[in-house]
């Protein structure tokens, strides 16, 4: 079990707002961040996303209109959000957290660049077709 820094920002409050598709989270040193659904999902810390290393980042696209069904408690020290679009693998910890709520306008305009670099798209009915895969996928 991950054990608690001192230093490590503990939160006070988690709100979902279901209607605006924002998490809001107040920490205990009075820092408080408003996240949208779209950006905690595209920062989602799991290895689908992050790849495996620095330029493995798998690109995240269209969605803008991703919601959040419901979002776990994992032990005492980070959450595990459930989202529309079926990705549940991402812990976010608090101290990830409060790092994505410092960083929230660079990350996003980073993200921004690299969709406008990568001809992606935030927009689920621009995406292409997802390419069909080899075999049935049943397993019997």
């Amino acid at each position: 079990m991950a054990g608690l820094d001192q230093d490590t920002p503990i939160p006070t409050a988690i709100t979902l707002h279901r209607k605006s598709r924002v998490l809001e989270i107040a920490f205990a040193d009075g820092s408080r961040f408003e996240f949208p659904f779209e950006f905690l999902r595209v920062q989602s810390p799991s290895a689908e996303v992050r790849g495996h290393g620095p330029g493995q980042e798998t690109l995240q696209q269209g969605k803008r209109d991703v919601d959040i069904l419901s979002l776990e408690p994992v032990g005492n020290y980070a959450v595990k959000p459930v989202f529309s679009d079926g990705h549940d693998s991402g812990l976010y910890s608090w101290d990830y957290l409060h790092m994505l709520g410092r960083e929230q306008d660079g990350l996003w305009q980073a993200y921004l660049r690299r969709l406008e670099r990568e001809g992606g798209t935030r927009d689920p009915a621009k995406l292409p077709p997802p390419a069909p895969k080899g075999g049935c996928g049943h397993h019997h």
